[in-house]
């Protein structure tokens, strides 16, 4: 039998361990999670999938800590990589074909918040707002709206363009507010 697996008989002397109430437990939990940092690094323009394939199979095949490595559409020749110390980021990139570097110091979450967080297009319309068409078989065409759908993320306009008023139902996401 293991230590582990012995009963504990009345001649032995046992320690007490204070126990961990839920304040102490709840505080751990939180210290976990702000030991992550984020680090951008810098790749060759277009082959930011092939940097996150290559070293998510780094990751499955040695025994690198990296907590989550962020691909985004909108920043292009970068990739965010999420690690406890710039030290295990260093690590998990080298030898990684197609890395470039590293940008200095850390990126703060709301640096990066507006990528994650996709801004419904609805809400930024509003009726009586003149909109440009930049989809479908209206684009390029300037409209007013009337009427916004809120459930079904649609705009009723009017088109500016039209020789007469021409109501049309179009998918807010082929909308975009005109600055005139």
């Amino acid at each position: 039998m293991s230590e582990a697996e012995t009963p504990v008989t009345e001649t032995e002397p046992v320690t007490e361990t204070e126990p961990v109430t839920e304040t102490e437990q709840s505080f751990d939990n939180t210290q976990v999670n702000t030991n992550s940092h984020l680090f951008a690094v810098r790749t060759t323009g277009g082959q930011e999938k092939v940097v996150l394939r290559l070293l998510e199979a780094k990751m499955r095949t040695e025994s690198i800590n990296v907590q989550s490595i962020l691909l985004v559409d909108n920043l292009k020749g970068y990739v965010v990589i999420e690690a406890q110390d710039p030290q295990i980021m260093f690590n998990a990139i080298q030898g990684i074909r197609h890395v470039k570097g590293q940008l200095r110091g850390e990126l703060q979450f709301s640096e990066i918040e507006n990528y994650l967080v996709k801004k419904s297009t609805v809400s930024e319309l509003a009726v009586d707002g003149t909109v440009e068409v930049i989809g479908g078989p209206f684009k390029g065409m300037k409209a007013t709206i009337t009427r916004i759908d809120h459930e079904k993320e649609e705009a009723t306009v009017i088109l500016l363009d039209a020789p007469y008023q021409l109501p049309v139902t179009v998918d807010a996401n082929y909308l975009k507010l005109s600055t005139s």
